[in-house]
């Protein structure tokens, strides 16, 4: 079981998490406007578990900046989830009429600016043994 000291200081956090987290969404995934979503809500010492993209904020910045400019590419959210000092959001990420994947970033949030990103990407399978793979 979970116990949270200040149960008011966490649902406070939890809100401040929420707002940051997203606005931020609809700047970098609606509006596709990459730069801005960075240089407002992230940090510049931004850490980053993807494999593929170095740490830093304008680092990150330059490795999505391609893919989100392309009119093909659309990342569909999902939800935004928040507790604390983390926010998820669940998003279908495809180009064209290709199946895509099914994406999850995990954000950790400190002093208003996003610090922290992990990812899980998972490609959306032709087949499914049921109606609701993913999404």
């Amino acid at each position: 079981m979970i116990s949270y000291t200040d149960s008011e200081d966490h649902a406070a956090r939890t809100a401040a998490t929420r707002a940051v987290i997203t606005d931020f969404a609809r700047l970098f995934y609606l509006e596709r406007d990459i730069r801005t979503a960075f240089e407002t809500f992230v940090a510049p010492g931004y850490i980053q578990h993807n494999p593929g993209i170095p740490d830093g904020r304008d680092a990150a910045v330059a490795a999505l900046t391609p893919m989100f400019s392309d009119p093909d590419f659309h990342a569909d959210l999902k939800r935004v989830l928040a507790d604390g000092d983390y926010g998820v959001i669940h998003l279908h990420g495809y180009r064209g009429d290709q199946r895509g994947g099914a994406v999850m970033d995990l954000y950790r949030v400190d002093g208003g600016k996003i610090v922290e990103h992990w990812d899980i990407i998972q490609p959306i399978p032709e087949t499914a043994r049921n109606d609701h793979p993913l999404l």
